[in-house]
């Protein structure tokens, strides 16, 4: 214990200093404080008198033992360690449910998932190590659902593929604005840390492997034959697909050129002079297309309203 004293200085006036030290043959030790919160912070300060040497032996071994205990208490009451197990029985089962159902509400649908505490348990998933297996749960169970959804589109009627196509591209584009955000931070301290990528790419991927590659080649001649046949197909649809397919692989374009540069600007290559008389051509060509479809170009002989006056 330290006792405190009153001593004067030059100018007569009085402060306090401690006095007093560690009796002979015991141990001193020093709090130590000011730790960052969610530190294990300890720091035994053992002074011992100079002139025991009988005391020294004694003094650092229990010292030491006391500083293990303390750190071995301390340690496992503040850091609250969560095991493997414990990840994949407690916190995985409460992940994934939210995750599914993120992925199976319709976009007019809102389903009540406190988005906190899922961002909690992503947090604490990352800061006890266990982002690898996060990240491949994640991806697991994403995978499962869109292989649901491609076997769904296969057992589709070809007249209602392409806005079968466009609910479940929707769906799933709904749901990333939400999956995303709450995996940030495995995002951010793993995937673009230690897999040098992004969450959102490889899950917008993951719709492309599993989902758009095996329905591609079926959906491609339908939005051709729809796009001829004006109006078969809603128009925003239309674009929808269309933009999502270059979205998800740009190397599509070659597979249908006229189509893709339908809805994406800047896709053609620039127009060159020489070139002129084909372009003219192929309005010609459309404009009889039209005609023979019923398109009226109405009455050319007419003056404009504004040129009648």
């Amino acid at each position: 214990m330290e006792e405190m004293e009153g001593i004067e200085d030059d100018n007569h006036n009085c402060r306090a200093e401690p006095v007093s030290a560690c009796p002979p043959a015991q141990v001193c030790v020093e709090p130590v404080s000011a730790c960052p919160p969610a530190q294990v912070c300890v720091e035994p300060v053992s002074v011992c008198p100079p002139d025991s040497d009988s005391s020294s032996d004694s003094c650092e071994s229990d010292s030491s033992a006391s500083s293990a205990l303390l750190l071995s208490s301390s340690s496992k009451f503040l850091l609250n360690v969560m095991t493997a197990e414990e990840y994949r029985m407690v916190y995985w089962p409460k992940l994934e449910r939210a995750i599914e159902h993120l992925l199976t509400q319709s976009p007019m649908e809102h389903i009540s998932i406190s988005y906190e505490q899922i961002y909690s348990h992503v947090y604490k998933c990352v800061c006890q190590q266990h982002s690898e297996l996060l990240y491949n749960d994640l991806m697991w169970k994403i995978t499962s659902h869109l292989e649901q959804v491609s076997s769904e589109l296969q057992a589709s009627p070809p007249e209602h593929l392409i806005e079968n196509f466009n609910q479940a591209l929707t769906r799933y584009t709904a749901a990333l604005h939400c999956i995303v955000p709450v995996f940030i931070y495995m995002n951010k301290f793993y995937i673009e840390t230690k897999l040098n990528r992004d969450l959102r790419d490889d899950l917008m991927k993951l719709f492309s492997d599993h989902v758009a590659e095996k329905h591609v080649s079926a959906l491609l001649p339908l939005l051709k034959k729809a796009h001829s046949m004006p109006f078969q197909v809603k128009p925003s649809t239309m674009a929808s697909v269309v933009k999502g397919l270059y979205s998800l692989r740009p190397d599509w374009v070659p597979l249908a050129p006229a189509l893709f540069s339908r809805f994406i600007p800047q896709i053609d290559p620039p127009a060159l002079e020489s070139q002129l008389p084909y372009y003219a051509d192929q309005d010609k060509r459309l404009q009889m297309e039209l005609s023979q479809k019923g398109f009226s170009r109405g009455d050319q002989s007419r003056k404009r309203a504004s040129e009648e006056s």
